[in-house]
């Protein structure tokens, strides 16, 4: 796991190391061990490293045996042996053990092809001195970022956007667009980003750059084909054994490795699975309110499974204090209040261990969500005609909000594709034109531009499925995965995600819906499959997701400085101040529940105050224990 920047200058101009450095200089954390450079002409890469894999000889930038092909790599290719040794039957010759080495022979093999052949998570970047060409790829669900933009003077890409925003001619401008599906979907879906000008490779997309001019392409596209032909038990033994090579696959280290474990299903059986091949600390994370706390039931679970657990209890103040640096981490806002807590439990594990699993990618995969379960409870208005079923959503719209059965009515009213933009709905269409400064600017943006294509490329499928599809396509890689590796990334933390594996969606994706929500529950079919691994109140717990008690601190502890920020930001081009403080008193008050839509508020307005104003200035730190914890493991492995 490691940071990277390319520079790739326009009609030959050559590139100032001095720049590449100062690009590289700020993904310090991502990348304490080491760094690297590669200057070749118009082409320079620079490289932060965390050392996981072949620990004294897989830095980088890392060149063929000629010299003339230079890679730089942030991820973990977890079938890179076997590569490697397919690889070798062919002729080419290997000088590390790295998984790094591996992507680089298979390009000389494959070329443009070779993401096809990655199990893993990555993003990379390729030179090819011979062909005079930038290529690079990310993969197949976005578990790695790719950020690019392009200047009159050159094409620049990186692991995070901060690198870009060194480079001279990155102007650092909001883009409108974004800011207002950011309000809808509370982060900006691939392949923009907040920022005018900078975009990410969107999940299973390659590029080239060649004779100075870009291209995108996907490389592979995920399908659901559900096979209603075998039993139940069948996709129940297929999911218990696909889970277990995944796991298996994803210990592939040189250092130590942990879990982190929540009271769900998700991360108790990668922790569970991962139990079985060796001793594991596990690490979670709670907080000081009543109701807003795992840390009892992950007590318990991590007895049952014997590992050595840690736990941390978080208070308001210690995440106020910690916010705004952790805005700085993500680049961009994501408006997710689990983040900070991501944050805090990845601070802990980096500590004690150098890489974590966790369960990111179950609810997308296997149908965990409990909003999957509402086609069934709209069953009932799918029978009515289209008409009757206007007439009851604009007598809804009618109703005050807050009115018990209002929403109800206005989810039944419409179409899955009309109401349905994810897990996080933060501000509706008529919310949004209260809460923007100039609501004639939405008429450009609507958050259907994003969602529409993607459910027509499953508009045969039902209703949980397009559900699904939507999520994996936007939710998963631009707010689940993207807090994960920002959140881990801050604390210089490998985080792995075995759900989130083609060979695991594979099995998944045949899985009829049936299975996935039956007898009133979710994700039925994984549920069995970890029956014989989990301690039965946790195979039978429903979702809680990661519960943060926002709600509660914007009313008591948050309240002061939430209307300060509010009314504070230089953001009047973007945000209706009043509007925002009224939706601040009502919520105050308990009239009302507007907590995500005010965070989704003040997380605009301190990205806002960090990227753009550049009122608050961080630099790129890396805590001293990670150093510790990295001579430790380094003498470890050389003895």
């Amino acid at each position: 796991m490691c940071g990277f920047v390319a520079l790739l200058n326009k009609k030959e101009v050559p590139v100032e190391r001095k720049t590449v450095e100062k690009m590289t200089g700020v993904l310090l954390h991502r990348g304490p061990d080491s760094e690297g450079f590669h200057l070749d002409q118009r082409v320079g890469l620079g490289f932060r490293r965390l050392s996981i894999i072949d620990l004294e000889k897989g830095d980088q930038p890392l060149s063929n045996e000629t010299g003339e092909i230079w890679i730089v790599f942030n991820g973990e290719i977890y079938n890179y042996r076997e590569l490697r040794g397919s690889l070798e039957h062919k002729g080419h010759r290997f000088k590390t053990d790295s998984d790094t080495e591996a992507i680089l022979h298979l390009y000389e093999e494959t070329g443009f092809e070779c993401p096809r052949f990655l199990r893993g998570m990555f993003g990379f970047v390729i030179w090819d001195g011979r062909k005079d060409l930038l290529f690079g790829a990310r993969d197949h669900f976005g578990i790695k970022p790719v950020y690019w933009t392009e200047t009159s003077e050159a094409f620049a890409f990186g692991s995070e956007i901060k690198s870009l925003l060194e480079l001279r001619g990155v102007s650092r401008e909001v883009n409108p667009a974004s800011f207002h599906r950011y309000l809808t979907f509370q982060y900006v879906p691939d392949p923009d980003t907040m920022f005018q000008g900078i975009y990410k490779i969107p999940p299973a997309h390659r590029f080239k750059v060649e004779k100075d001019k870009l291209t995108v392409t996907p490389y592979w596209t995920a399908q659901f084909l559900p096979e209603r032909d075998h039993t139940v038990s069948h996709h129940v033994e297929k999911t218990k054994e696909v889970l277990a090579e995944s796991v298996a696959k994803h210990r592939i280290s040189d250092v130590p490795r942990g879990a982190f474990l929540s009271s769900g299903v998700d991360s108790s059986s990668i922790a569970a699975l991962l139990r079985r091949h060796e001793e594991v600390k596990t690490f979670t994370v709670g907080f000081d309110v009543k109701g807003y706390s795992e840390l009892e039931i992950a007590r318990r679970t991590a007895s049952k499974l014997g590992t050595d657990h840690h736990e941390l209890l978080v208070g308001s103040r210690q995440y106020l204090e910690e916010l705004p640096r952790l805005v700085w981490h993500q680049d961009e806002p994501v408006a997710d209040p689990s983040a900070v807590a991501l944050y805090f439990v990845a601070r802990l594990a980096s500590r004690h261990v150098a890489v974590v699993l966790s369960g990111e990618g179950a609810d997308e995969f296997f149908g965990g969500y409990n909003i999957y379960r509402e086609p069934e409870a709209l069953r009932m208005f799918s029978r009515m005609p289209q008409s009757l079923r206007g007439g009851l959503g604009r007598m809804a719209s009618r109703l005050p909000r807050g009115l018990k059965g209002r929403g109800f009515l206005l989810r039944g009213s419409k179409t899955v594709e009309e109401r349905y933009f994810g897990n996080a709905f933060i501000f509706d269409e008529d919310l949004k034109r209260r809460i923007v400064a100039d609501p004639s600017a939405l008429k450009d943006h609507h958050p259907w531009e994003v969602t529409w294509p993607i459910y027509a490329r499953v508009a045969a499928m039902d209703d949980v499925t397009k559900m699904q599809y939507l999520d994996i396509h936007t939710w998963l890689c631009g707010n689940i995965l993207m807090k994960a590796d920002k959140m881990t990334m801050a604390n210089s933390l490998e985080l792995r995600v075995p759900f989130v594996d083609c060979k695991v969606f594979e099995v998944a994706s045949r899985i009829p819906t049936e299975y996935k929500i039956r007898d009133g529950t979710t994700k039925w079919v994984l549920r069995e499959a970890m029956k014989d691994v989990l301690p039965e109140e946790i195979h039978s717990r429903k979702k809680l997701g990661f519960p943060v008690p926002i709600r509660q601190w914007l009313r008591k502890e948050f309240y002061a400085w939430a209307r300060e920020t509010l009314m504070g930001g230089r953001v009047d081009r973007w945000i209706n101040k009043a509007e925002a403080a009224r939706l601040l008193e009502m919520h105050k008050d308990g009239r009302f529940d507007y907590s995500r839509q005010i965070w989704t508020l003040l997380i605009f307005i301190l990205w806002h105050e960090i990227y753009i104003e550049r009122s608050v200035r961080f630099h790129p730190s890396v805590s001293p224990h990670v150093y510790e914890r990295r001579r430790k493991n380094l003498r470890t492995k050389t003895g």
